[in-house]
C-alpha cells in the first residue's frame, strides 16, 4: 500500500500547494478492463480491442488503454495518496490540462504521481 498523506483540514492542504503528495500503487490495466471500457463506452477502435491488427500494425505491437480509462483511474490514484479527515463525500467537478504522455499498453498497467497544484485567481464575471 502507498503511503497516504492525511490532511486535517483545508488550510493545511493549502500549504502544501505545489508540493508532491505521493506516488500511488500500480494498476493493472488488462486487455479484458481495455475491453469492458470500450463497450461501455462504445469506443471500439481497433487500437484498444484488435490484438491481431494491433500485433500487426502498431509499433509496439499490442493494443493500448484509451487515455479516457486511464483518466478514468484518477479519482483511485487520488484516494491512494490523500486523505482529508472528516470529509465524507467527494465530487468530481473537472480536469484541466491532461495530457496523454505515454501508451499505456495492456498488462503493463500505470500509476499516478500526485502534485496539489498551485492555486490560480479567478475571477467571476456576470453577464446581462
Amino acid at each position: 500500500m502507498t503511503n497516504m498523506r492525511i490532511f486535517s483540514g483545508f488550510n493545511e492542504i493549502k500549504s502544501a500547494a505545489g508540493t508532491e503528495i505521493g506516488a500511488s500503487d500500480w494498476i493493472e490495466v488488462t486487455q479484458e478492463r481495455i475491453n469492458f471500457f470500450a463497450e461501455a463506452t462504445c469506443d471500439e477502435q481497433w487500437i484498444h480491442v484488435d490484438q491481431e491488427r494491433a500485433k500487426r500494425e502498431l509499433p509496439g505491437g499490442t493494443t493500448i488503454a484509451h487515455g479516457l480509462l486511464s483518466l478514468a483511474l484518477a479519482p483511485l490514484f487520488i484516494r491512494s495518496v490523500i486523505r482529508l479527515k472528516g470529509l465524507r463525500n467527494t465530487l468530481n467537478y473537472g480536469a484541466d490540462r491532461i495530457r496523454y504522455l505515454a501508451p499505456v499498453p495492456p498488462v503493463q498497467g500505470c500509476a499516478a504521481a500526485s502534485r496539489l497544484p498551485k492555486p490560480r485567481t479567478c475571477r467571476l464575471t456576470a453577464c446581462a
